[in-house]
């Protein structure tokens, strides 16, 4: 494979269209308590028993925010297990696809490597050509003056702001409540739902989308990080007036995450189900994604360096840490 077709595969592809899902589902489910404090600020009690003031939401949302820009900027130096299973819409789902995947920021976005179909590991002569392929791209990334690098670096960087973009306007879109606190694998969580504001006028395709989202979030008082969040879709989502497609009522996305490293957060598991229509055809998507064995590899120059070494060592990588 030559250097511009690896360079190619670097592009997210369809299969990771959950990095893309999780970025928009935790604008949703974060951006909200941005505007929080005054909302918030009542006789309810926090996670201490004693009622929170205006200033302490306030200060807290703001951390909530920070961790959460700072969790997605080190999610983009640590590669991780991903295990994805897509499953039938039946009353006993049946097992449609079961693949374990080895994914590597490139620094344009994360590079997926098959480890594992099933329960049958890839032959070793595959994986080390997607490590191959995975080193050319890394090589390109780490030369900042290689246009190619420089093109990618820009497409990046509108991704970001248009994700930050998305986020301003969370501040704007939903209406906090505090529902109270509880345990989750053994600490405390502060629980807020969030609900459409009525007063909110979407300047986007995707913003109007969230005029049709409700969600319910768990955020860890000690960290005032993100421990779960669930959104659901309480009403169609029409795209391109419902020409390019619509997301029914009742799709639903969960996003669960741990301490990885200190004052890093990352997701653990997702669970998406969605139901809709694109173009003419309807899909059903049931998918859950297991995250283990996260490591850091840094941006490409330094990723560049591990994979080289692998490739040299010719070890074979193994998905216990």
């Amino acid at each position: 494979m030559d250097v511009y077709n690896r360079f190619a595969a670097a592009r997210i592809p369809q299969g990771d269209a959950m990095t893309i899902a999780r970025r928009y589902t935790l604008s949703i489910l974060m951006g909200t308590l941005a505007m929080a404090g005054p909302a918030l600020a009542g006789p309810q009690e926090t996670a201490q028993g004693q009622p929170p003031s205006e200033e302490e939401l306030h200060v807290r949302t703001q951390k909530l925010l920070a961790n959460q820009h700072g969790d997605d900027a080190a999610l983009e130096l640590y590669e991780r297990v991903e295990r994805h299973v897509d499953r039938s819409g039946d009353p006993n789902p049946r097992t449609l696809a079961d693949k374990t995947y080895r994914m590597v920021p490139n620094g344009s976005g994360t590079q997926r490597i098959v480890l594992r179909i099933g329960d049958k590991p890839v032959e070793p002569a595959e994986y080390n050509e997607q490590m191959e392929a995975l080193e050319g791209v890394l090589r390109t990334m780490a030369n900042s003056s290689d246009p190619r690098a420089k093109a990618a670096y820009a497409k990046r960087a509108k991704r970001d702001k248009d994700r930050a973009d998305f986020l301003d306007a969370m501040k704007e879109a939903f209406i906090p409540k505090w529902l109270g606190s509880e345990t989750r694998n053994g600490r405390a969580c502060d629980v807020f739902e969030l609900d459409p504001n009525p007063s909110f006028h979407p300047r986007s395709m995707f913003q109007d989308a969230l005029t049709h989202v409700t969600a319910k979030i768990w955020v860890d008082h000690e960290t005032t990080q993100l421990a779960r969040g669930e959104a659901r879709v309480m009403r169609d989502v029409s795209f391109g007036g419902g020409i390019l497609g619509k997301l029914y009522r009742g799709s639903v996305v969960t996003i669960e995450q741990e301490p990885v490293a200190p004052g890093v957060w990352l997701p653990t598991h997702y669970q998406y189900d969605f139901a809709g229509r694109k173009f003419l055809f309807s899909f059903q998507q049931h998918a859950l994604i297991d995250v283990t064995r996260y490591r850091r590899v840094g941006p490409p120059k330094e990723a560049l360096q591990i994979v080289q070494n692998e490739l040299a060592n010719g070890k074979t990588f193994s998905e216990d840490p």
